[in-house]
């Protein structure tokens, strides 16, 4: 038996005035599409902006639905969106914001496993990392430079 130790970095940021300008309009388009989710059921709003290298933005948040897991996360509806309009253009940034409408979020707010997964797609199939930026309503900004960062032990098509 053995042990592997694995690793991740993220870079904290202590609120959204320490990202750069590019990055800090980014999320406030997160922010902005997290304002229209449609989350009348667990009544927590996300949303998410992505960056595309030819200066693009798609934007998404998540859909609910009655028939529960129907609905779709903001980052998946973001990233499908981008990937079915814009299919050979590169994903450079992803920005995500949660907002509780039963608490206030003050900490960082990260994709879930299925988004995580769905991103790593992107990534395999770009062959370029995406860096990934999310916080919660207010506070700190996580940044991650990759999906492997977030999910180190990803499934991929090598695995199939």
């Amino acid at each position: 038996m053995k042990k592997i130790k694995l690793f991740s970095e993220i870079t904290v940021f202590d609120s959204l005035d320490e990202l750069d300008n590019g990055t800090k309009k980014l999320m406030e388009q997160a922010i902005a599409a997290r304002e229209m989710a449609y989350a009348p059921y667990s009544h927590f709003r996300v949303g998410a902006a992505l960056l595309l290298d030819n200066g693009i933005t798609v934007t998404g948040n998540n859909q609910e639905n009655a028939a529960f897991p129907s609905g779709l996360c903001a980052e998946r509806v973001a990233i499908y969106a981008a990937g079915a309009q814009y299919p050979e253009n590169v994903i450079l940034k992803m920005a995500i914001s949660a907002r509780s409408e039963n608490h206030k979020l003050d900490k960082p707010i990260p994709p879930c496993g299925a988004c995580r997964q769905a991103i790593a797609e992107y990534e395999i199939k770009q062959h370029k990392n995406i860096e990934i930026y999310f916080m919660g309503e207010t506070g700190e900004v996580y940044k991650s430079d990759s999906l492997a960062d977030l999910l180190p032990l990803l499934f991929a098509p090598d695995n199939l």
